[in-house]
């Protein structure tokens, strides 16, 4: 009879289920997870109930929960709001305002960018221009525009045209030579130099001045809100405020954060998304 020649199996590897995907999200949420759990019994411990000054997790929750953490689109009419439509009436504002700095940022920054006259003319302008602080605006805006809106508009749009405007000029100065030489030995039209070279070009380095923009916008509307007042989550802060009501402060303070947040990552997507179809 044959001698069997099977060699003894050892310890066989189990295949494993775990997803990739899921393992690599569980290491990015995981840590932030266990710091803020941490940060909130720290908090909690030391601003025990019935203790003065800021309330802990435990009070806000139970202070701010009804309607404002459980009903964030309640609508009772007046400045009486949720804070989901707080929130939606400052975006409004920050929007109209950022879309302005936009056009006028991009445009004069590459009008500047691509002319030295221009540039030795406005540059020391905007520089005095630019570290006024975006505040400081608010009462001429009130007596020229006469209205709060246009007020708050104009705030946002004075607050982000700067960085979009410096970075929109940098990016345009820096085009390699390389590119303006093939510009002129192929004798390239303005525009297709313009759609093909510059702005693809300057394309990182204005995406750069609309996330600082955005931002900025962001934190300059809810100090705007606080003085203009009407529906916005800036002037919710201040009038919480006034009426002692820190538990509804705090609460809407992590919307604010969250809502930067969010707009940060939104420029992010949207500026990798146009700059990796351009250079296709």
């Amino acid at each position: 009879m044959a001698a069997s020649t099977s060699k003894p199996l050892g310890k066989q590897r189990r295949p494993t289920n775990t997803n990739p995907w899921l393992k690599q999200q569980l290491k990015k949420i995981v840590p932030p997870l266990a710091a803020l759990s941490i940060l909130l019994i720290i908090w909690q411990i030391l601003c025990r109930p019935g203790s003065d000054g800021l309330p802990g997790p435990i009070q806000i929750i139970q202070g701010a929960w009804d309607p404002f953490i459980i009903n964030p689109f309640f609508d009772n009419g007046g400045n009486s709001k949720g804070l989901a439509i707080q929130i939606w009436a400052s975006l409004q504002r920050v929007f109209v305002g950022f879309f302005f700095s936009i056009v006028v940022g991009v445009g004069l920054g590459i009008l500047i960018g691509s002319n030295k006259a221009v540039y030795r003319a406005l540059d020391p302008i905007f520089q005095v221009l630019r570290t006024i602080p975006p505040l400081a605006w608010l009462p001429l805006s009130l007596a020229a525009l006469k209205d709060n809106g246009a007020a708050a508009y104009f705030v946002i749009f004075i607050t982000a045209v700067w960085p979009i405007l410096i970075n929109t000029t940098v990016g345009v100065q820096q085009i390699p030579q390389d590119y303006i030489n093939v510009k002129r030995v192929l004798k390239l039209s303005k525009t297709t130099y313009f759609f093909k070279i510059l702005l693809p070009a300057a394309l990182p380095y204005i995406f750069t001045g609309l996330r600082i923009g955005i931002g900025l916008s962001w934190l300059a509307i809810i100090a705007a809100e606080m003085l203009i007042g009407g529906v916005g989550i800036g002037f919710f802060i201040w009038d919480s405020y006034n009426n002692a009501f820190l538990d509804r402060i705090i609460v809407a303070l992590v919307y604010v954060g969250v809502v930067g947040y969010l707009l940060d990552l939104l420029v992010i997507f949207v500026g990798s998304k146009i700059v990796a179809e351009d250079r296709k």
